[in-house]
């Protein structure tokens, strides 16, 4: 079976853009260039049941908060403001209960944001299984906007949040998107930022390698969320934090500035020249080779 890198990289070989399109697969989000001082920003993310969430013990409400707020993430990690959605459900057992507090949910998620969701589909599937999927559309000032490619050696890589345990926590179905973080940091101190959703260290390897530059991680900083491991807060994912490169010249001033006092801000480590991607601990060991990188859908279980 392939694994989903193999398939991302075939996407990325393979579908070809046109004008118009300023950044394309491979981001948290595309952007396209309809003129002006913004991007229009388009991400999709989908919820499965008995992947993303445990099917007949978790409430149509707490789905349709997960698959709004993991969307989100994605706008947040652009730096941008979200406005837009397109809806889909595809579900067997789907009833009028479920359906209705599923909609009425993913409402009050969209009216806290100023987002409305216009329009989407409904379908049936023979299997026993529910499928959600959310586009979330934005904006994000062509200044502002933060790409995964855009990280510099001497960059220091921060991080909101904690790490770990979440599925287990429950923190996966009841998170808080980093918006108003991702508009704070964007441009200002960063262009270069990425949401976990995979795992910390497959999330930190990405923004790495997409940037050619390795990354220096101190794992004693790792903020752990109340019952992790190390091992859970590398690789676990689902955590729906920001990881982002800021300037050295800047790190003081972030922190000075830092407006958020609910909210954890932690150096996580250094990005360096040398190897593409390569992410190493305080005593040079590729951590990829110690730990599992993150969560991958094709794994065999």
């Amino acid at each position: 079976m392939m694994r989903e890198k193999e398939i991302h990289q075939m996407i990325y070989r393979t579908f070809r853009q046109g004008v118009g399109v300023a950044v394309g697969p491979g981001d948290d989000c595309a952007a396209l260039d309809f003129g002006g001082s913004r991007y229009f920003l388009a991400a999709t993310d989908q919820l499965v049941s008995d992947v993303h969430y445990i099917q007949g013990k978790t409430s149509a409400a707490a789905i349709a908060r997960k698959l709004f707020n993991r969307n989100l993430s994605d706008i947040a990690a652009m730096g941008g403001t979200p406005a837009f959605a397109l809806l889909t459900v595809a579900s067997h057992s789907a009833d009028k209960k479920w359906y209705s507090g599923f909609i009425k949910s993913i409402q009050k998620e969209a009216s806290k944001w100023n987002v409305s969701i216009c329009g989407g589909d409904i379908s049936s599937v023979k299997k026993d299984v529910t499928v959600c999927t959310l586009t979330i559309n934005g904006w994000v000032e062509k200044n502002k906007i933060c790409l995964r490619l855009n990280a510099k050696s001497g960059d220091i890589l921060y991080a909101t949040g904690a790490f770990g345990n979440s599925f287990k926590s429950g923190h996966h179905l009841d998170f808080t998107p980093r918006i108003e973080v991702g508009q704070f940091v964007a441009g200002e101190f960063t262009k270069a930022m990425i949401d976990v959703s995979d795992g910390l260290l497959i999330d930190a390897q990405r923004l790495a390698s997409a940037s050619g530059v390795g990354l220096v991680l101190d794992t004693a900083r790792i903020p752990l969320r109340k019952g992790a491991s190390l091992k859970a807060a590398l690789s676990e994912g689902e955590d729906y934090e920001l990881i982002f490169a800021v300037p050295a010249s800047k790190a003081t001033m972030l922190e000075k500035k830092w407006p958020f006092k609910n909210i954890r801000l932690t150096r996580l480590g250094n990005f360096i020249g040398g190897k593409k991607g390569g992410i190493y601990d305080l005593e040079k060991r590729e951590l990829t080779a110690i730990h599992k990188t993150g969560f991958d859908h094709f794994d065999d279980k």
